[in-house]
């Protein structure tokens, strides 16, 4: 099992990294942030969801590393944050390092066989 040192990305965070990207609407923030920072209502109008509602989602985003907020006046403008992304990159090519050598060793392995 590989651990935090391994892969730069602790238990309890890759938790809630992966707890944010499981929700549907946490995910369509993040894809329409993708285009470009938006407002919480430009959120919350396609999105069909009240105001508290994308405050709530983009507190759990904010939370992990994967958007974040400023305030000018009156209005809320929320972008996208690389910095969560890289964290959870580095944790799937860790994984994918170790897949990688075990299937190799293993492919080895039945070769010796034949």
């Amino acid at each position: 099992m590989m651990g935090a040192r391994m892969t730069g990305l602790g238990g309890a965070e890759a938790d809630r990294l992966f707890q944010a990207l499981g929700d549907p609407t946490r995910r369509a923030i993040l894809d329409r942030l993708a285009a470009g920072p938006s407002s919480v209502s430009g959120l919350a109008g396609p999105l069909g969801i009240t105001l508290t509602a994308v405050s709530q989602h983009l507190g759990v985003l904010e939370g992990c590393g994967l958007a974040s907020t400023r305030k000018a006046g009156r209005v809320r403008t929320c972008s996208i944050e690389a910095a969560g992304f890289d964290r959870l990159q580095g944790w799937i090519d860790a994984h994918r390092a170790s897949w990688d050598r075990r299937l190799d060793a293993l492919g080895d392995l039945l070769a010796e066989e034949d």
